[in-house]
């Protein structure tokens, strides 16, 4: 990266696939905000001296965050705003120069981006929720779901003795916990209005047989956000949509959680303009915003 130039950067592992650097550069360039982006693949034993060397660069103006790091680099902030502290695990650093020292701030947009991506689809409440999963992503979706009304959390999980962080959250965010084993769980997503499906790619190809086999209701289906974006359509995103259900692309969160990156790291709230998001979205394949 260019010394002295303003920079950002996703770190995580593996990168390679991410679609940070597009959705950043095509934003920053629609804005004429001449930012460096790029990409550090690091596991949580490279943190400590990485975030030591950029607390002797000048430059920097915010990092986006991925597995594995989203709670690994927790304890290296100097303090965590809103939802970072809520959840206890970030996606976004900004920093604070003031007084000659320098302080590194963890955020959490991967709630706005759930939120988002479900707003523009029309869902304006969450009524019968179900979260696939328990992991970090699963804790933001938790949050999202409160932020549009639910008054109950349903989990699908693998492991009920891992998912003890999501439930608890849920609790403390005064929702109804239910929590069930993914297997046999095709029945939970058939009621469920609002259903947010946190796993890695693939890992819900055996739930998504299970809703492929089950005979299909005639009540209304309703909304599936798939964060595991590669490959694309996913399983369980095709046997949703079979059943008459909608599905939003993984990359909708992702364009969204961007968007409010991008707010933080150049302090212009304008970068929330629609043709913004165009731009953004042309950059991933997605189709542009509805006007």
């Amino acid at each position: 990266m260019t010394a002295g130039r303003r920079r950002a950067a996703v770190l995580g592992h593996p990168i390679g696939h991410s679609r940070s650097p597009a959705l950043h550069r095509s934003a920053y360039e629609a804005l004429g905000e001449d930012i460096e982006y790029g990409a550090f693949d690091l596991v949580p034993e490279q943190l400590g001296d990485f975030v030591r060397s950029i607390r002797g660069e000048v430059g920097w103006c915010g990092l986006s965050v991925t597995m594995p790091l989203k709670a690994a680099l927790v304890p290296s902030m100097d303090r965590l705003e809103g939802n970072a502290a809520l959840l206890g695990v970030l996606n976004t650093v900004t920093f604070e120069r003031g007084s000659g020292a320098l302080r590194l701030v963890g955020h959490n947009t991967d709630v706005v981006g759930i939120v988002e991506a479900f707003r523009h689809a029309g869902v304006a409440r969450a009524v019968a929720p179900v979260v696939v999963g328990a992991g970090n992503t699963a804790l933001a979706a938790v949050a999202a779901i409160a932020e549009l009304g639910a008054a109950s959390a349903r989990f699908l999980v693998r492991d009920p003795r891992r998912a003890g962080e999501a439930s608890a959250l849920a609790e403390r965010l005064g929702l109804a916990v239910a929590l069930e084993a993914i297997e046999g769980g095709a029945d939970a997503l058939a009621s469920a209005d609002v259903v947010v499906s946190t796993l890695p790619p693939r890992a819900a190809d055996g739930l998504a047989a299970e809703l492929a086999s089950r005979p299909a209701d005639d009540g209304e289906t309703g909304v599936l956000l798939d964060v595991a974006y590669d490959p694309w359509p996913s399983r369980l995103g095709e046997a949703w949509e079979a059943r008459g259900g909608r599905t939003l692309h993984g990359l909708e969160m992702l364009v969204y959680q961007a968007v409010e990156q991008i707010v933080l790291f150049t302090g212009r709230e304008d970068a929330r303009r629609l043709d913004v998001i165009d731009v953004m979205c042309n950059s991933v394949g997605l189709p542009q915003r509805a006007r």
